[in-house]
């Protein structure tokens, strides 16, 4: 039977899941990747301390701008990169105020991205421990109607079709879960670069 297959696929699945989750601070981490709460600043950032910056890039428009431009992964890393290079221009000290308050935002943003992602990879896999346990009742609960004295058919059927539809959705959000796994250290990538290019062009 079809649906008992799928099943077989969601329990596979289910019992390879928490293997993902090693470190006990994070049961509902379903990546293969190690969980980093939050990008620290040393990781990625090697120039003038950023202490006196605070949010106070949000003030400014041009930077504000500049910063959601950056952070927005559809950009390709190439051109970000010149826009940074073109940003960054003047005196020494207007560099580096240009480079300090442009890092301070994209750190902010770039992290506040990162801890939506994650958030929401452990809200779905929250769902789908939900959604094993209600495919497992529901196939117990096809199984006796499939195999009682009487049969009411509609029902076996309506119930039979329900299965697929929910094992769909599960499989459908472990595919989605396999890709967004990739996202953080994407993130990552993507902050370490531009930190990398503003530090360059602050010089």
């Amino acid at each position: 039977m079809r649906s008992r297959a799928r099943l077989l696929t969601i329990a596979l699945v289910a019992s390879a899941g928490p293997a993902y989750a090693a470190d006990p601070r994070y049961p509902d981490w379903p990546c293969p990747q190690a969980k980093v709460p939050e990008i620290s600043i040393a990781a990625v950032w090697s120039g003038p301390p950023i202490d006196d910056v605070g949010a106070s890039w949000k003030d400014e428009p041009k930077i504000s701008e500049l910063v959601a431009k950056l952070a927005a992964r559809r950009i390709p890393l190439e051109q970000a990169q010149k826009d940074v290079a073109d940003f960054i221009t003047g005196t020494a000290e207007e560099k580096a105020r240009k480079g300090k308050l442009l890092f301070a935002g994209l750190f902010d943003t770039l992290n506040a991205q990162r801890t939506s992602v994650m958030n929401g990879l452990e809200r779905v896999m929250r769902k789908q421990r939900d959604a094993v346990e209600k495919v497992r009742g529901d196939t117990i609960k096809l199984q006796e109607m499939q195999s009682g004295a009487t049969r009411d058919e509609a029902k076996i059927e309506e119930l039979s079709n329900q299965l697929n539809w929910e094992t769909r959705i599960f499989e459908d959000r472990r595919r989605v879960m396999k890709f967004v796994c990739e996202v953080p250290t994407a993130i990552d990538q993507r902050l370490f670069a531009l930190a990398r290019e503003i530090q360059q062009d602050m010089e």
